[in-house]
């Protein structure tokens, strides 16, 4: 049986991409979580290019597999910084300045939590059998600069989030760091089957992900969206729809999740048209 958990009010299944999910009931899980809809994926990893996939790797390069340029960044932030595994606690009595200090290089609508939500949110993390927290500190000052928080189930691991102060990145190199290490030992030492850096984002722009592609060879899985919506959102979705080149161009406001639902539902339409 799949389990299922609200975000953004909408349902999704709390397993990774490469499990099978159970949708039988889908509509009466949908009504007793009062949610939007249901939206899972299938066909995970399909050789046929899609319109949504999940951004993975699941073989260690080595560094002299590497680009020189790559190669030589992820030396200046081993030389320069130390990455370790850290406790939850530590994560929750130092990380937010980090993770507010993030947001001041994001483009889009997402605004950072104030501290006690974001403490509030980080507190459920403290399962240490799931998650694993992992943080950078520049070696001369041993100032924490970033960190992570991954999710270890199923044989793969989940980068959940990943934060960085913006200050030290041209000159510390702490993402080179922290994500050779974390390859190095999730792919190699520990030989999981894959690292998922989630899906295909629809809501912000994000650097991250291609940033993992160019850098460390990660790649596109792709596979199906599925959606299966709440009848009131059914509906409104059939009305707006044919309207979305005019909505595209309004992006303030309400409308920045009525373009979020649309760009959603073009994709999950791709499929009907591949048939």
């Amino acid at each position: 049986m799949t389990d299922w958990r609200k975000y953004n009010g909408a349902i999704i299944p709390i397993t990774p991409p490469h499990i099978e999910v159970n949708t039988g009931g889908i509509e009466e899980k949908i009504k007793s979580n009062n949610a939007f809809f249901a939206r899972w994926t299938s066909d995970f990893d399909n050789k046929e290019k899609s319109e949504f996939w999940y951004v993975i790797c699941d073989k260690f390069i080595p560094l002299e597999e590497l680009s020189r340029n790559t190669r030589n960044n992820i030396r200046r932030g081993l030389k320069r910084c130390e990455v370790r595994k850290v406790t939850h606690q530590f994560i929750m009595e130092n990380a937010y300045p980090i993770y507010r200090h993030a947001f001041d290089n994001y483009k889009g609508h997402l605004t950072p939590l104030n501290e006690f939500d974001f403490l509030k949110e980080y507190s459920i993390y403290n399962d240490e059998n799931i998650w694993d927290f992992w943080a950078v500190f520049e070696n001369e000052t041993s100032e924490m600069i970033a960190f992570a928080r991954n999710k270890i189930e199923f044989n793969q691991c989940e980068l959940c989030s990943a934060k960085f102060h913006p200050n030290y990145l041209r000159k510390f190199y702490p993402s080179e760091a922290l994500f050779y290490t974390l390859n190095h030992y999730y792919l190699n030492e520990r030989n999981l089957r894959y690292i998922n850096d989630g899906a295909r984002s629809i809501s912000h722009e994000t650097n991250i992900q291609s940033f993992l592609i160019q850098k460390f060879k990660f790649r596109k899985a792709y596979c199906k969206l599925n959606i299966v919506y709440s009848p009131k959102i059914k509906l409104i979705v059939s009305i707006i729809f044919p309207f979305k080149s005019i909505i595209s161009l309004l992006k303030f406001g309400f409308f920045i999740r009525i373009n979020i639902l649309i760009n959603q539902e073009i994709i999950r339409r791709s499929y009907e048209k591949g048939k």
